[in-house]
């Protein structure tokens, strides 16, 4: 939506400018994808203005690699920053603000330090809530509710999150919002090219990407693979991508290495391969194309979204995955088959079916790349432009800027310390 007003006579076009809080790029986080993307995104299109990007940083993290449109850091640690990035935005020439929220993310117990700056901004506030956990520890119970009741419209990804913030948080869910997380817009099919391009040619790719931690269950995986290489000898699992950064300050590269030694156990070293590292964008996609099947054997069953998953549905991959919240969502209607959690035999058993099937498997990839076309970051994109904008609008009003004098207090005492702002 394009605002108009009138200066000494002339029509003057505005277009609203978009605040974001969240963590950024360079950053190897998953979050920090997602809101790159996001800005990117939506600023593609001419009825908003300029980006103004808050980041979240660790407090030893190196500053001087950011750049445009990052203008504030946060360190997670900091109390100070976490009002001071309220203040930023309540000078700034924003309109609305998007807090793109994860619990890990921010400062204090489980991360409440951001209510904090929901209860300063004088901005509308537009959440994106990543993780939405049926039956919550009653902290996020505490921390979720306060961000909605501080929101003017509240985003989700998956549609039970409607079902599950009203029955287990007692929200009332009549500002809350379903977009879709965002995926690359990628052709169907190239997936010989992709493989001579990645000197796979001749085998059959089973793939799973992210940062590598215990609660992806990957050594499921690896276990289902005897009875499926011993029938198809041309089966390669990739495993795709660097141990998460948390994990690796905590226990090293001690998952990985006993992921390896199950290889090595069970005599799968020409058929397990791990590419041990941060993927581009490109180089994700190319992975991507090349993968006759994308497993997820997440062990986590309150998951309710899957930024790796989304990717795998918009370039409409047979996807084989256990049954978490976000996969039962997009893989039902036969976009998709699900396997039992902890259980190889499953896994191996579906596997063999897809790989027994070649029809099967292409009606699930072209069912998948037709849901898809929702989840394409284009499409993404402008539902978030819009929703900005018409936020932007409604807000113009004076009356809407006064906010409630009710402020969440952090359950710890926090230490305000001095920040450090980029230009």
């Amino acid at each position: 939506m394009v605002v108009t007003a009138r200066r000494s006579g002339t029509v003057v076009r505005t277009t609203p400018n978009i605040g974001y809080i969240g963590t950024y790029v360079p950053r190897e986080c998953g979050i920090a994808t997602f809101t790159a993307d996001v800005v990117k995104s939506v600023h593609a299109y001419p009825f908003v203005g300029e980006p103004f990007v808050a980041a979240m940083v660790k407090p030893d993290e190196d500053l001087n690699r950011y750049r445009y449109p990052v203008r504030f850091f946060v360190r997670e640690d900091s109390y100070g920053d976490h009002i001071r990035v309220a203040t930023y935005f309540n000078e700034a020439p924003v309109a609305v603000v998007n807090l793109q929220h994860e619990f890990g993310i921010f400062g204090g117990r489980d991360g409440e330090f951001i209510c904090t700056t929901a209860d300063l901004l004088r901005k509308p506030l537009i959440t994106t809530l990543h993780t939405i956990m049926p039956e919550p520890h009653p902290n996020f119970r505490e921390i979720t509710r306060h961000l909605v009741a501080r929101s003017t419209r509240v985003v989700v990804m998956n549609p039970i999150a409607f079902e599950i913030l009203a029955r287990d948080y007692g929200i009332n869910t009549r500002k809350v919002v379903l977009i879709h997380h965002g995926a690359p817009d990628v052709p169907f099919g190239g997936k010989e090219e992709a493989k001579r391009e990645l000197g796979l040619s001749g085998r059959f790719v089973i793939s799973t990407f992210g940062l590598i931690s215990r609660g992806k269950g990957l050594e499921y995986a690896i276990q289902a693979l005897p009875p499926v290489v011993e029938k198809y000898p041309q089966v390669l699992y990739l495993i795709l991508g660097e141990t998460h950064p948390n994990v690796r300050r905590h226990e090293g590269e001690s998952y990985r290495e006993e992921l390896q030694a199950l290889v090595k156990e069970l005599g799968l070293e020409r058929h397990v391969q791990f590419v041990n590292r941060y993927l581009t964008k490109t180089e994700l996609i190319r992975y991507l194309q090349a993968t006759d099947i994308y497993l997820t054997p997440y062990l986590n069953p309150k998951q309710i979204v899957s930024g790796t998953l989304a990717y795998a549905m918009a370039c409409g991959k047979a996807i084989v995955s256990t049954p978490y919240l976000y996969a039962k969502a997009l893989c039902s209607e036969g976009r998709g088959i699900l396997v039992n959690f902890r259980d190889s035999q499953s896994i191996s058993d579906a596997l063999l079916l897809l790989l027994d099937n070649p029809q099967l498997r292409m009606e699930i990839e072209r069912r998948a790349y037709a849901y898809g076309r929702q989840m394409t970051w284009q499409a993404v994109g402008k539902k978030y432009a819009e929703l900005f904008a018409a936020i932007a609008q409604e807000f113009r009003r004076p009356w809407a800027f006064i906010t409630s004098p009710i402020v969440r207090r952090p359950t710890t005492t926090p230490q305000i310390t001095e920040t450090v702002t980029s230009s």
